[in-house]
């Protein structure tokens, strides 16, 4: 069994003792190890800790060892602890006792702080990269529907009128946001922890500014108790993904809804159904569904890391060996979801049906107000109007010229045309809301922004 610890052991650690620390979830950490090392390495050499052509041999075997991994040719052995001891193994089989240097100076308990911020800095690169392209394909599909409008719904029940755009539009509002959110969290992972040792830093001449100029980073650790023991950043980055599924799963149930006979709104290609082993008729929104359902594990994440720290001494303490797991759960849901519900969607054929007519009432609430009428009494003029209709069977789209003359004095004959939804949606002139002018501009705005994402 290689383990970095057993110097001052003379027995090997019982099977059961191995079998349950033993965690081979770090194995995807091993280009951010070697990245690590490498840093660390070459500031050995710059401090002449070790020799200049000591550091050069080194960062070379490092650089080996990348190209097996590079191309699947680097062996994880059933004794190694972790990727850290698989490494500096596999670097002493390559160069020699040279390779037992490259541990000088360092502990794994930065090591390990360094690795999952710089494994969270290249997944977060990639996760906003899948929340851009979530976002665009709802910004084409908002483009694709053009000018068909539908109810907005609070208490899931029909509101008023809009763009079909400006609903889909809403969604991809949140995943800029959980882009932004992203981008600031991979922002404050680019701390080295290098240089912190164990925990109370080293009497050799670290330079931990060195390491951050090596990583190409700005900024290192200032306290290295905090340095190893925090994992704030972890949770942060765990947040994001709990707040993007959260989001995810919102559009999901639509999603669900909408494919509903009940509803009627949209159509997917077999290619993004499944079916049923018993009902012929069936087509299913099942990725939809279970996007919903893996929302909670990640959900779940968020509450498991939070709970992981909560209770923990400086320093380091082993409890935070499960921090991967659940980081790991989290990215990997997240990228899942979002790359397979972003090309389900964009297979979307949308055919929503007519809003009903009373999702214009609060547009002829407001046709009083701006003849002089306060709200409340123009309220209740519209609210008389619907119940004079219910009672005579008439939908409000049936309304006349003399009920609306009954219904106020203020009212014109010219009004009737302003029951139609898509007049209502016309007269939308404020900004932000359900227009088609204001649904240009938020497609021009997140067009403009999404390009940014990540640079």
């Amino acid at each position: 069994m290689s383990n970095l610890w057993g110097g001052g052991f003379t027995e090997g650690p019982d099977a059961l003792l191995w079998a349950y620390t033993v965690d081979t979830a770090d194995h995807r950490l091993i280009f951010d190890d070697l990245r690590g090392s490498w840093a660390h390495v070459g500031m050995l050499g710059e401090q002449e800790i070790i020799t200049a052509e000591e550091a050069d041999q080194l960062q070379a075997g490092i650089l080996e060892l990348v190209e097996e991994v590079e191309a699947g040719e680097f062996l994880f052995l059933e004794t190694d602890e972790d990727v850290h001891s698989a490494t500096e193994r596999r670097l002493i089989e390559k160069i020699g006792d040279l390779g037992r240097k490259v541990h000088t100076g360092r502990s794994r308990n930065d090591q390990i702080a360094l690795d999952l911020r710089l494994y969270l800095g290249r997944s977060g690169a990639a996760q906003l990269r899948h929340l851009a392209d979530m976002a665009t394909v709802l910004v084409d599909q908002a483009e694709r529907v053009g000018d068909v409008v539908v109810p907005s719904y609070t208490h899931l029940q029909q509101a008023q009128a809009v763009p079909l755009a400006h609903h889909l539009l809403a969604y991809a509002e949140m995943f800029r946001r959980d882009a932004e959110r992203m981008q600031a969290a991979i922002y404050r992972t680019q701390v080295s922890p290098l240089g912190a040792s164990a925990s109370g830093g080293s009497s050799l001449p670290l330079d931990p500014a060195t390491s951050a100029r090596l990583l190409g980073w700005r900024w290192h650790f200032t306290n290295s108790m905090d340095a190893v023991a925090s994992r704030d950043f972890v949770a942060e980055y765990v947040f994001v993904c709990a707040q993007t599924m959260v989001h995810l799963s919102r559009l999901a149930e639509e999603i669900i809804l909408w494919t509903t006979a009940e509803f009627g709104w949209v159509s997917f290609p077999d290619t993004f159904t499944t079916g049923s082993s018993a009902m012929p008729h069936k087509k299913n929104p099942d990725v939809a569904e279970l996007v919903r359902g893996r929302s909670a594990g990640v959900i779940g994440d968020l509450a498991a890391i939070m709970s992981l720290q909560k209770g923990l001494p400086m320093t380091y303490n082993r409890d935070l060996q499960e921090d991967k797991r659940i980081v790991f759960h989290a990215d990997d849901v997240l990228a899942g979801s979002l790359r397979t519900l972003g090309a389900m969607l964009a297979t979307a054929v949308f055919h929503p049906p007519a809003p009903n007519p009373e999702v214009t009432a609060l547009d002829m609430a407001e046709l009083l107000v701006g003849r002089g009428v306060a709200f409340r009494t123009a309220h209740e003029a519209v609210g008389g109007l619907l119940l004079t209709l219910a009672a005579d069977g008439r939908t409000f789209a049936e309304a006349t010229a003399f009920d609306l003359a009954n219904a106020h004095e203020l009212f014109e004959p010219g009004d009737v045309s302003r029951l139609d939804p898509i007049e209502s949606v016309l007269h939308r002139v404020s900004p932000g809301g359900g227009s088609y002018g204001e649904v240009v501009k938020q497609i021009k705005r997140l067009r403009s922004l999404l390009a940014e994402v990540g640079n």
